[in-house]
């Protein structure tokens, strides 16, 4: 199992641009068949940048997956919404996988 990390620099004055193609990824990728953790907007700190993560088994699996994604109807409305608005200034993928499992309570030191 991998995790996509993007990291997008969005338009500050265009956030509810942003929340709204984010909540169609929330429809869109999981139909195609990525386990979606979610996507996040600017709250505290930096007022432009935003994340989405999802699970993918490999990338293998990714190249299908974004081919399927690029092949539906939301996701391809979607893609062109983030076009036409213009409120994406920057997209960057990076790929990591999980090194710290299994995850457990913290041993005691005697």
């Amino acid at each position: 199992m991998i995790t996509c990390f993007i990291r997008y620099h969005i338009d500050p004055t265009k956030q509810a641009q942003f929340t709204e193609y984010a909540r169609n990824w929330g429809q869109a990728i999981p139909r195609c068949g990525a386990d979606l953790i979610g996507y996040y907007a600017p709250h505290e700190g930096s007022s432009t940048l935003a994340y989405g993560v999802y699970n993918i088994e490999n990338l293998a699996a990714y190249e299908a997956y974004r081919a399927r994604l690029a092949a539906d109807p939301l996701g391809r409305e979607n893609y062109e919404f983030a076009q036409r608005e213009k409120f994406l200034l920057r997209e960057d993928r990076t790929f990591l996988k999980l090194v710290s499992a299994p995850h457990g309570p913290a041993e005691e030191v005697g």
